[in-house]
């Protein structure tokens, strides 16, 4: 996502979405759902397979929640997000004086979930070497500190997710079999949203609901044709991609501009010119497709907040100054036209776009 600060992408605890609403009344998730219940109850290792965007985390925050250590913290690192030189610090935390720049003892993400949930999303991203360490870990619950001496104990389930088949990772070389099968205790595959069309529509009241509050907006609910049009798409960005595109129209506030832009978007003609060498300037041709999709999306906005910039600055997530400089940038008008008076004589309201 990144998201439109998703309502359905997990906040604190207790901001998780209805169960109803998680799992939906689809066969595939209803299996799932099933599963959820028998394994909360342990403290197995779990891993969550899935496409991006299929909600893995918010299943792995719902397996915490009911389970025995529900009531203590959960920990998530997103072992693609953080280098892999950097990743064993952040795991297991290290010693004063081990390396330059270590100031000061600091615990790792491993100690933070102690009584608690270790949650390693994109797990297939850990680095080979490092994937020992965390096997010793699952081995016997200890670990050492970067620098340290003396190893320490830690009690955290450890919950794994990826949108990779390790086992191919696995044949390739990049990822430990022995580790695959301490994870690997109960596996739970998220289906992709294309394969539970039927549960489309909790979702989208769901996601309307909140953006609703969020942005707030009063945006009707959807007419039983786009409805339709929803659960016929693919959605190859799954969850997370359909949570967008409800905010989307909350922001447009218009189905038929959201269904204009959503289902008969068509991508615009990329004009370039060949250099004489035969080269293509790519960077350019980029930087200049990326300038006139954001022209076009802080049109859209500014539209649908009547010109208000103020507002639209505070949708778009960007300062107020970020946004008019965007504005003259893009060579967009830096306030609405007024209309022409229909009386002669009569003033025309100023709209000052604040």
């Amino acid at each position: 996502m990144n998201a439109v600060s998703s309502g359905f992408s997990p906040g604190r605890m207790n901001e998780l979405p209805p169960d109803d609403v998680v799992f939906g009344c689809s066969e595939a998730m209803r299996t799932i759902r099933q599963k959820v219940e028998k394994v909360s109850g342990t403290n197995v290792p779990v891993l969550i397979q899935g496409e991006s965007g299929t909600g893995k985390e918010i299943l792995a925050r719902l397996v915490h929640r009911n389970s025995v250590c529900g009531t203590g913290p959960f920990v998530k690192v997103n072992c693609a997000a953080i280098p892999g030189t950097l990743l064993e610090s952040e795991l297991f935390g290290f010693q004063k004086g081990a390396f330059t720049g270590a100031y000061a003892d600091k615990p790792g993400r491993v100690e933070m979930a102690h009584h608690g949930t270790l949650f390693l999303d994109e797990i297939a991203e850990m680095d080979f070497g490092l994937q020992a360490k965390l096997l010793q870990l699952l081995q016997d619950g200890q670990f050492c500190r970067i620098g340290d001496q003396e190893d320490k104990r830690v009690d955290a389930r450890v919950i794994c997710a990826t949108n990779r088949q390790l086992e191919k990772e696995i044949a390739g070389g990049t990822f430990r079999q022995d580790l695959f099968y301490r994870i690997n205790v109960i596996n739970i595959q998220m289906p992709p949203l294309r394969e539970r069309r039927e549960d489309i529509p909790a979702l989208i009241d769901y996601f309307l609901v909140h953006f609703n509050q969020r942005f707030q907006r009063q945006a009707p609910r959807f007419s039983r044709e786009v409805i339709d049009m929803f659960q016929r798409k693919d959605w190859p960005g799954n969850t997370r991609e359909l949570e967008n595109a409800v905010a989307r129209y909350v922001i447009l506030g218009s189905e038929e501009a959201f269904r204009n832009e959503l289902f008969e978007r068509k991508p615009a003609p990329i004009n370039f010119e060949m250099r004489e060498d035969g080269s293509i300037p790519l960077k350019s041709i980029a930087k200049q497709t990326i300038r006139d999709m954001e022209r076009t999306l802080i049109l859209r906005v500014l539209q649908a907040n009547h010109w208000n910039r103020r507002k639209t600055a505070e949708v778009l997530k960007i300062s107020y100054r970020a946004l008019l400089y965007k504005i003259r940038q893009a060579g967009l008008p830096p306030k609405r036209t007024p209309r022409k008076p229909t009386i002669s004589g009569e003033n025309p309201k100023s709209s000052t776009g604040e």
